[in-house]
């Protein structure tokens, strides 16, 4: 008997995907942020990306930490929307890396002086510019390639076919 293995489309929801992949960059790259903070390899506080909205003070404390945790996860979701939106035909590692980089540049660079989150970049130690780099790097190179292999992976969509 011949049997016929029918091609089932596989569609993806934007919306779902970019939120969970948003929510999972922001969880395992804001816990990285922590520990590079509580490593000594930044002296950006975790929670930098609130500074316009709580006080320093309250940034410094455990509560603060967590806060910040919790707005990074929203900033990340926020940011996978957008890429996935723009970007997500990009093939590759390098235009999510490039994405993150940006992000470091409007961060660190354009928005310091109007919403000063962090020092001026030339206060800061190279250690710290140096771990936030990387951890921008790394952050949008998990944002694209995750997105990159789910809207561009054309062999998984492929029929099984069985002998």
């Amino acid at each position: 008997m011949n049997q016929q293995v029918y091609r089932r489309k596989h569609h993806t929801n934007i919306w779902l995907f970019a939120l969970e992949v948003g929510f999972f960059a922001g969880l395992i790259w804001g816990a990285v942020k922590g520990l590079f903070y509580y490593m000594r390899f930044t002296t950006v506080l975790p929670g930098y990306l609130m500074e316009p909205f709580f006080k320093n003070t309250f940034l410094q404390s455990k509560a603060g930490y967590y806060v910040g945790w919790l707005f990074f996860i929203v900033f990340s979701i926020i940011a996978t929307i957008i890429y996935t939106l723009l970007f997500r035909k990009a093939k590759g590692p390098l235009p999510g890396m490039v994405y993150g980089v940006v992000w470091w540049l409007i961060i660190f660079v354009l928005a310091q002086p109007m919403l000063q989150l962090t020092r001026p970049i030339g206060e800061l130690t190279s250690n710290t510019v140096i771990s936030e780099f990387c951890l921008y790097l790394l952050w949008g190179l998990f944002i694209g390639y995750t997105t990159a292999e789910e809207f561009t992976d054309e062999r998984r969509r492929e029929p099984e076919t069985s002998h």
